[in-house]
């Protein structure tokens, strides 16, 4: 007699990554995503890819702009879960401090970062992480057959817990204008 056996679901690609705390850090590791992206069947030109990495490239640059601790590195994480359709982005530094999405001004020139991300991306939050800091996560759909607002789950809130001391990201939804930024 023989058993079944049951196909396990596709398992998620990843990509993980550490870093240099530096501008050129966070363009590296966004370029290695962009990579990565095409690798997995989504080339440069299409939303996934697109979203993705604008996406990591907020996120490297918060990593090396607000969560840098001199001598430390922060790493990047990607995962590619086919079955739900979702790209996870993870930004890891050592920093304590807790991002926060920021209304800037028409004429500044930085802190649209984390609203691009909740404008991009399905969900995102802060989790702890073992050791010192946090991780910031977002997911971007992969799926691109129906308009982008079809697509985005409803409330788009972070799901986990935040690091103790750390608010909930509260979702921010007016966009001004966004800088060019060589990060």
């Amino acid at each position: 007699m023989s058993v079944p056996r049951t196909q396990s679901p596709t398992p998620a690609r990843t990509f993980t990554q550490r870093f240099s705390a530096t501008r050129r850090g966070a363009r590296l590791a966004r370029l290695l995503a962009a990579h990565q992206l095409t690798e997995w069947g989504h080339p440069h030109g299409t939303e996934a890819h697109d979203t993705v990495v604008l996406v990591v490239a907020e996120l490297a640059a918060n990593a090396v702009l607000h969560g840098r601790v001199p001598g430390r590195d922060f790493a990047l994480s990607l995962s590619h879960d086919e079955s739900r359709g979702v790209i996870r982005v993870e930004a890891s530094d050592t920093h304590p401090d807790c991002p926060a999405p920021a209304v800037a001004a028409a004429d500044e020139e930085h802190g649209r970062g984390l609203t691009l991300v909740d404008a991009l991306a399905a969900r995102w939050g802060v989790t702890g992480r073992t050791g010192p800091g946090k991780t910031v996560w977002a997911e971007c759909a992969t799926v691109t057959d129906e308009p982008r607002s079809t697509r985005m789950p409803p409330g788009k809130e972070a799901v986990s817990a935040p690091p103790r001391g750390c608010p909930r990201p509260t979702p921010v939804h007016s966009l001004v204008s966004v800088p060019d930024t060589d990060v």
